[in-house]
């Protein structure tokens, strides 16, 4: 069996030396557009809860952590002055360079073949019995079969641009500072004795008050943003002690979150896909070096214990491999949402509060409190000190509406519509103002597309006379990332307190939110 495998990044170079291993008798050879030396990007990161599986494979990965990677336990937030640390987790990098070079290296010990400064499309290995195609996000061979694949492409609205620095990060560091046009958020970790990474991410309207928006994205890969670097260089200067930062391909950019339903085609030859070629997940959540490891596991088991029958290992690599892959997606979606909106956390939330906000993004707080301990007895603190009570023991209060607890609950009619809160008195929901002491009842919508509508609705009840006002919004139905996006515009936009209503919530997940402050009261139906 002969195979060729599109892209020479760690996913494909894992993937030849793991199938030449389980089988000698395969002729594998890698073809990688880049020279042999050239590496876009800095450093890659993994979580040490996550790295069992690609050990077990192979100790190329552990061995390039060990002998040249920074760990670290602690994650930093900055914020406002205030420096807020959350033990528990674990984690390694290393410089990207290095790693491809110990990997380039182990796959030509198992027999692969590599040709560098060769870019290759279908036409181009025709000769081969499969096209293993590991080419990145940007994959041409996957463009040339995407309507056999059934994929959706979703683009996130924040901006994001990767620089390196020659300031030393403790661990992983999330800086947050406020320029005249608006936040900028920074993810810096360290990858090697001299080096960290450091990627920036803002909203568009600050990227265009600032200024960052005169680059022209159209130029081929390799130059980089400089202007941008001298304005991020002088915004954090104070942050990385007036270091500078290091510019390698480095352009803004929106993620594009890749759901692909098929992983493989066997016609007009057969073409299997494996790493972002196929799928990717927010940096802030999935490494996507290691679901491209994951994915070269996969892939090699199938084809190994199903040899001679090519349909049946594809087949088996898919089901397999997409499961893990849809979990951390769908993890990473409500941690991409933060990143959209954490100028609004920025600007509303106290340190202490913001930092947990962001650290439950996509965890509960029993969760958290497994692994850090500390940060969260620091954070029950916190919330105590202001209402003098845990937070679903806190009473709520608001224009002579009462109740004892922040979780609550809501009668609902027959057709399982909320009708009531119960609290001192019963508030009742309606979705227009009545007479008296009413709760305006708002339906979340099925896709974030759609909250603008919602976001409007708020914006009719603000305008509303003083004495017709709610009490508060009670937003129900939708998906569980919408509902909480349509809180937070009520409590922290339109200034109107939020009842969040679900009926699978535990008391955890109310605490959560609660203590994040995504709503103030979560309500289960009755």
């Amino acid at each position: 069996m002969r195979i060729a495998v599109a892209g020479g990044g760690p996913g494909g170079l894992f993937f030849a030396t793991l199938i030449r291993r389980a089988d000698p008798s395969i002729e594998v050879t890698v073809f990688e557009r880049n020279r042999a030396s050239d590496t876009f990007g800095f450093g890659v990161v993994f979580s040490d809860r996550t790295l069992a599986g690609i050990h077990e494979a192979d100790p190329v990965l552990r061995e390039a952590l060990d002998e040249h990677g920074r760990h670290w336990e602690e994650i930093e937030v900055r914020l406002k002055g205030e420096r807020i640390r959350c033990g528990g987790n674990g984690m390694t990098a290393v410089v990207r360079r290095t790693l491809l070079t110990l990997m380039q290296a182990r796959a030509r010990e198992a027999g692969a073949q590599l040709q560098f400064s060769t870019e290759v499309l279908l036409d181009d290995l025709a000769d081969y019995d499969l096209v293993v195609a590991a080419d990145g996000s940007g994959s041409r061979i996957r463009d040339q079969m995407e309507p056999q694949l059934g994929a959706r492409v979703e683009t996130a609205t924040a901006k994001f641009i990767w620089f390196g620095t020659d300031y030393l990060f403790d661990g992983l560091t999330f800086i947050h500072e406020r320029s005249p046009g608006g936040a900028f958020a920074v993810h810096g970790y360290p990858i090697s004795d001299t080096m960290s990474t450091f990627i920036v991410e803002t909203d568009e309207t600050t990227w265009r008050r600032a200024g960052l928006d005169e680059f022209d994205t159209t130029r081929p890969p390799g130059a980089s943003d400089l202007f941008s670097k001298e304005y991020l260089e002088k915004l954090f200067a104070d942050q990385i002690d007036g270091r500078q930062l290091l510019a390698n391909n480095s352009r803004w950019g929106n993620f594009r979150t890749r759901r692909t339903r098929r992983w493989h085609a066997l016609s007009p030859r057969p073409v299997v896909l494996l790493g972002d070629a196929v799928h990717t997940a927010h940096f802030s959540v999935g490494s996507g070096t290691k679901m491209a490891m994951e994915d070269a596991i996969a892939l090699s088991r199938a084809l190994a214990s199903r040899s001679g029958d090519l349909a049946a290992a594809l087949a088996a690599y898919e089901e397999a491999a997409q499961p893990a892959v849809r979990k951390i997606q769908d993890a990473a979606r409500p941690s991409l949402a933060w990143w959209e909106h954490f100028g609004r956390y920025h600007d509303v939330l106290e340190p202490w509060q913001f930092a947990y906000h962001f650290l439950t993004r996509s965890i509960s707080d029993a969760r958290l409190a497994r692994r850090a301990p500390d940060f969260i007895a620091a954070s029950h603190r916190a919330w105590g000190d202001e209402h003098g009570a845990e937070p679903l023991d806190a009473a709520f209060e608001h224009r002579g509406w009462t109740t004892s607890g922040r979780l609550v609950k809501v009668a609902a009619d027959a057709d399982g519509q909320p009708t009531a809160v119960r609290g001192a008195d019963d508030l009742p929901l309606a979705t227009a103002p009545g007479s008296g002491c009413w709760g305006a009842l708002i339906m979340a919508p099925d896709t974030e597309a759609e909250l603008p509508e919602a976001y409007a609705r708020l914006s009719g009840l603000v305008r509303l006379p003083e004495t017709e006002r709610p009490v508060l919004v009670a937003v129900h139905g939708g998906t569980d990332l919408t509902r909480l996006l349509l809180c937070e515009q009520a409590r922290m936009e339109a200034g109107i307190p939020a009842l969040l209503i679900g009926t699978d919530i535990d008391r955890d997940l109310a605490l959560t939110t609660v203590l994040a402050g995504r709503a103030d009261l979560v309500g289960v139906l009755t």
